[in-house]
């Protein structure tokens, strides 16, 4: 790693009379906007050099640039001789391979040290040897398995020797030339033979160019696998790759996290904007963030110079004489100059540095991915180790490699279940609906898995305390495990530890609880439509009113009239409202029957109108809910939702332990839930279960409700009828497959699952696993008006009890009314008794009618009268019954001449 007061740290000898005290140094720059930056970098080096005296004391160095032309090669060689004729001691060049040609041909013909990027005697290449970077790409595609790709190359800008590497594989390669006008024709040719893996050697200038072309041929998908050979892949704009999952891999030459390469830009643009006046900026995004590796390479070629310098001073003197491009004649210091600049071994910007035959030997290669928020470096390549990759996952894609994850689960029905035979081993051991999705997602992405179950478990929950995860998450976030499959429920809390895939199944959290009972059928159930309050107000509303009739009909005068009117000797009134008729014609009007009392005052037909409508909704009410009462099934449910759960203390209620449902009440700042969740905690014995068949065997034994997940609490009522869900959701969320932090396997599997959710494969595996005829109950649907239950003499069997009970309490009246009026209202019957007052003309003066007490009793009386109604059922009048024996009886003539007598 490179640190910028490195240079502080190293030990030189102090200066001698090797090196004068004015050294002399030129550059060639191209008149390319591209160049800028590499010319910045060139000026702040020298300028550095000079103000920190670490590696020169006593010598001052200076600089001459010359802007040039790239295509003109006359211009190029007219100003390297200028700037030999000048009395530079070396010439600096920029990494492009034409310019470099034209320079070191001058170069080597006067032996001045070329520092750039050339393969000639005296050049000194600080840029990676070329043998070298065909290596380094040549391992990558071989690690990524490449069987079939296609390369896109420039024909002076490319860094790959592509027959070299085009020789070095079997497969199908296929290579084409193109330019800036042509690199749509190319990309759209690759689409149409569907080569999905793209290798882009070209200009770096022409990349921006390129990643447009590629977002408009929609080649930005994740089956798109694109390898730059550009080292400055940071420095472009890629936030229309960053979200769809496509594969871009690149080298990199500076390590731009470097705290050292850091500072070193900040300097330069400090450097550029005071003391020249100009920003230091990047041409592919605008911003001075990222060092790209021309100027840094440009840097490091100042700092090789300097050191070689301070190397040769400790044993040599290096002059100089007047040397033109005219004479031809070498500079004899040349030579031991490039030999010193050649055993130069140094940590730059661009890493560690060491030459051979002035060929750059000793460097690292960063590898470098895009990864969905950022561009993330996944391993490096170094000559001599070649290729190290440190995150292998961050390369596994469908179908390219032989892969094989480590899966964990947790046993939940039906999500995942176990064969515990002998003849089931490996994966065959589980089967399930989470089973079924993962087997159809590894053969969409591409790898093999091995399942197992999850040590402790359980999902994974944070302990409040400690701050520690268990279960599938504490897996997960120690890389013991690849996937984690089951009904693992997505939370904040898990996805700041893990990550989750776009979720399968979409739930919330519900109440299950046993079926309430029936409500039991009572005999007198026909009372049920109204309250027994509404009875006892009818019931105290008839008496009013009835008693309410009898007052009024007394007070008002139109209801007294003669009872004989043809009587005028014996005039009397009466008046119909007795109270026996009142409380009678009250009854009749209510049981909406007509009676022979009609009222004919005001008052008295206001009273009846006003009963009569009172009767009337009565009634109507009565009629419309004794159809529903009688024939629905009425259930005694003593919880409807979660706010009468959290009120009450008779019924107890619990979740599963370190599940997402526990959490979710631990973390909620609802206070209904928080009341729940302040009662689970502190229940006595725990309220929490272990797993989900203890907490149905809880809610089957009764008094206890068990907070859960719908999908789960669905797969369970539906086949157990003794169960039921109470109330609705009480949140919403999902079900996901959980990776570990930064796996690349969670976006090529969320969009393997929204595959199958719109081929609608999710939606058949869940109707195979919760909807099967084979295992669900049969639920009674009371809900269905048209299939009503037949009233039976359960329901209705109070009519008939009334109705019994009337009949022998209207016999009881008519035994005690024969009774009472056998005993003191039979007929008379006369009898003669002694006149003590006889008139002189011999006339009765007085005679008494006296009531004798019957011959016949009580019982046989009783048996005359039932005997006439049934013999004489046809007649409307019977003879007065006989109270007296006929034998006993004195003739009439004969009891007047006895009392004359």
């Amino acid at each position: 790693m490179f640190i910028a007061n490195g240079l502080l740290l190293l030990q030189f000898i102090s200066y001698a009379s090797g090196v004068p005290p004015l050294v002399r140094v030129g550059a060639i720059f191209s008149n390319h906007p591209g160049m800028y930056n590499s010319e910045m970098a060139f000026r702040y080096a020298i300028h550095r050099l000079n103000m920190d005296k670490s590696l020169l004391p006593e010598t001052t160095v200076d600089y001459y640039i010359e802007y040039v032309n790239r295509f003109d090669s006359f211009e190029t060689v007219q100003k390297v001789c200028k700037l030999i004729r000048v009395g530079v001691q070396a010439i600096f060049s920029p990494t492009d391979s034409v310019l470099a040609t034209h320079i070191n041909s001058v170069c080597d013909a006067l032996d001045i040290p070329n520092i750039g990027r050339s393969a000639h005697d005296f050049s000194i290449n600080v840029y990676p040897s070329q043998k070298y970077v065909n290596y380094a790409f040549n391992d990558v595609i071989q690690y990524l398995n490449w069987t079939r790709f296609g390369i896109l190359h420039e024909k002076e800008n490319g860094i790959l020797n592509l027959h070299q590497l085009s020789r070095s594989f079997h497969g199908e390669v296929h290579m084409r030339q193109v330019s800036r006008g042509s690199y749509l024709s190319a990309l759209n040719e690759f689409k149409g033979k569907e080569i999905h893996n793209i290798i882009i050697d070209t200009n770096s200038n022409g990349i921006s160019i390129l990643l447009k072309n590629i977002l408009q041929q929609q080649m930005n998908e994740y089956k798109y696998h694109y390898l730059f050979t550009s080292f400055d892949l940071e420095a472009y704009d890629l936030e229309d790759f960053k979200y769809n999952f496509v594969n871009i891999t690149s080298f990199r030459l500076v390590d731009t996290g470097d705290v050292g390469v850091k500072q070193i830009l900040k300097d330069i643009g400090f450097y550029s904007h005071h003391m020249l006046k100009k920003p230091f900026f990047n041409l592919h995004v605008q911003k001075s963030t990222i060092l790209e590796s021309e100027p840094a390479l440009m840097f490091d070629s100042v700092y090789v110079f300097a050191i070689g310098l301070q190397t040769l001073e400790q044993s040599h003197s290096l002059t100089f004489s007047n040397i033109s491009c005219d004479e031809e004649i070498p500079w004899n210091g040349g030579l031991s100059l490039i030999n010193y600049l050649n055993a130069v071994e140094w940590k730059g910007l661009t890493g560690p540095i060491q030459f051979k035959d002035g060929q750059r030997v000793q460097f690292k290669l960063d590898l470098i991915k895009l990864k969905q928020h950022s561009i993330v470096k996944v391993g490096e390549w170094t000559p001599h180790g070649h290729l190290n990759i440190t995150e292998p996952s961050m390369f596994f894609d469908a179908g390219s490699m032989n892969v094989t994850l480590v899966v964990i689960t947790i046993l939940e029905t039906p999500y995942v279940m176990m064969h515990y035979g002998k003849n089931f081993t490996g994966n065959e051991r589980f089967y399930g609906f989470c089973v079924d999705i993962l087997e159809t997602i590894s053969r969409e992405v591409g790898f093999d898995y091995i399942l197992d179950l999850v040590p402790d478990r359980k999902y994974g929950a944070k302990d409040p305390e400690t701050g520690q995860w268990n279960g599938m998450v504490a897996q997960l976030m120690k890389y013991k495990a690849d996937l984690a499959v089951g009904s693992m429920t997505i939370t904040y809390a898990r996805e700041s530890v893990i990550d989750f895939t776009k979720p399968f199944m979409n739930l919330g959290i519900s109440i299950l609880f046993k079926v309430p009972a029936s409500e039991p059928t009572r005999l007198f159930s026909f009372m049920n439509p109204l309250a027994i309050e509404i009875w006892l107000y009818v019931l105290i509303a008839y008496f009013l009113v009835s008693i309410c009739i009898y007052v009024v009909g007394k007070l008002s005068p139109l209801e007294w009239k003669c009872i004989h009117p043809c009587d005028l000797d014996n005039i009397s009134i009466g008046n119909q409202f007795s109270l026996t008729d009142s409380f009678w014609f009250t009854i009749e009007t209510l049981m909406q029957q007509s009676t022979d009392i009609y009222p004919r005052a005001m008052s008295t037909r206001i009273i009846s109108s006003i009963w009569g409508f009172f009767s009337l909704i009565i009634v109507a009410s009565y009629t419309a809910n004794l159809a529903a009462f009688l024939t629905t099934e009425r259930m005694i449910n003593p919880i409807e939702n979660a706010d009468d759960l959290a009120s009450q203390t008779e019924i107890s209620y619990g979740t599963l332990d370190s599940g997402s449902t526990m959490t979710f009440f631990r973390d909620s700042m609802i206070e209904t839930y928080k009341k729940i969740w302040r009662s689970m905690d502190n229940k006595k014995p725990s309220a929490f279960t272990t797993t989900y068949e203890d907490g149905i065997k809880r809610v089957n034994q009764g008094k206890y409700a068990f907070l859960m997940e719908s999908t789960m609490l669905d797969y369970i009522v539906q086949r157990d009828c003794n169960l039921t869900q109470i109330g609705g959701l009480l949140d919403t969320k999902g079900y996901g497959i959980a990776t570990p932090k930064g796996s690349p396997w969670r976006d090529k599997i969320s969009l393997a699952i929204l595959e199958l959710q719109e081929r609608g494969d999710i939606q058949m595996l869940y109707d195979k696993w919760w909807k099967n005829t084979d295992e669900t109950c049969t639920r009674k649907n009371t809900s269905k008006q048209s299939k009503a239950n037949a009233l039976g003499l359960e329901s209705i069997g109070g009519v008939f009890v009334v109705l019994i009970t009337g009949i022998i309490a209207a016999a009881i009246v008519a035994f005690f009314e024969f009774w009472f009026k056998f005993r003191y209202h039979h007929k008379a019957t006369p009898t003669q008794s002694v006149v003590n007052n006889i008139s002189t003309k011999g006339e009765i003066l007085e005679s008494e009618n006296t009531y004798l007490q019957p011959d016949r009793c009580f019982w046989i009386e009783i048996y005359e009268e039932l005997r006439y109604a049934s013999c004489c059922m046809n007649k409307q009048k019977r003879p007065a019954l006989s109270r007296t024996c006929s034998e006993c009886t004195i003739p009439k003539g004969q009891r007047i001449d006895n009392t004359i007598s």
